[in-house]
């Protein structure tokens, strides 16, 4: 029964190996989640060396600037090399995929360039990891669904769905970006309570949009590894919106108690 109502949602599986590759990648980010609640952060942000543990470790660090740069700047190209690779065919879908996976990595780096004021550094292991994961992320969106030209389609489209999702959380996500980049001058170094927009209301409205973000993809693709990285990517971004505002509550002894993680007035 189960089944068949995703399947009125969803793409079967092209191979066993794809499966296999779903599963795999639902597991590894909601495991990030679960590291992020136990105190074992990725090394970036605020979290970087946050605990005496991960401070006496050491480790070779880089700018934030050059570590974010490292970290969307490979799925970015592997968004760009899908044009070739898959020059046509495929139809609508493939192509709006195809455009939103490339468009959101350039964003990203756009961001990391002409936008965000870095204050700190990265630890260099936790910035190949997540380089790797977006570059994963991006590169099988696109494999898998290609795999999947094809197959029956889900009697339900939500492709459209997932573009105004997916535009939803690019406006979003980048709207609250600016107003955290405006807190700061170029030469202040220390956090402020972030303000304006969602962040009267919770303290990582980038993080929500970012969900949408994934969520758009999803519904674009309608691919089990797509819905996985959506669900998954959530975990860790729900996870880490809880320590964020753990971290800023310890941090500021005014910061107000009515604002939530992530979704305003419920968490």
């Amino acid at each position: 029964m189960e089944i068949a109502v995703l399947s009125k949602f969803m793409f079967d599986e092209p191979s066993v190996w794809v499966t296999v590759a779903t599963v795999m990648t639902l597991l590894s980010t909601v495991y990030l989640g679960f590291a992020e609640v136990i105190g074992s952060h990725l090394q970036y942000s605020k979290f970087t060396n946050s605990s005496a543990k991960q401070a006496a470790a050491g480790g070779i660090k880089l700018s934030s600037r050059t570590g974010m740069l490292m970290l969307y700047t490979p799925a970015f190209v592997a968004g760009v090399v899908s044009f070739f690779v898959f020059p046509g065919g495929g139809g609508v879908r493939f192509f709006l995929l195809k455009f939103v996976v490339t468009f959101h990595f350039f964003k990203r780096d756009f961001e990391v360039l002409f936008v965000h004021k870095y204050s700190g550094n990265m630890g260099l292991g936790s910035t190949i990891l997540i380089s790797i994961f977006y570059f994963y992320v991006a590169t099988s969106l696109i494999v898998v669904h290609y795999m999947s030209l094809g197959l029956p389609e889900p009697p339900i489209d939500l492709t459209y769905v997932g573009v105004i999702m997916f535009t939803v959380g690019i406006l979003g996500n980048f709207y609250h970006h600016n107003l955290l980049a405006k807190l700061r001058t170029d030469k202040e170094k220390e956090y402020k309570i972030p303000h304006g927009g969602l962040f009267n209301l919770v303290i990582c409205p980038h993080y929500l949009f970012e969900i949408l973000i994934f969520c758009g993809f999803a519904f674009i693709s309608q691919t089990p590894l797509a819905f996985a990285c959506a669900l998954g990517d959530s975990c860790y971004l729900i996870a880490r919106s809880h320590q964020t505002r753990n971290w800023y509550v310890n941090k500021f002894e005014d910061f107000p108690a009515s604002i939530k993680c992530l979704i305003p007035y419920v968490f």
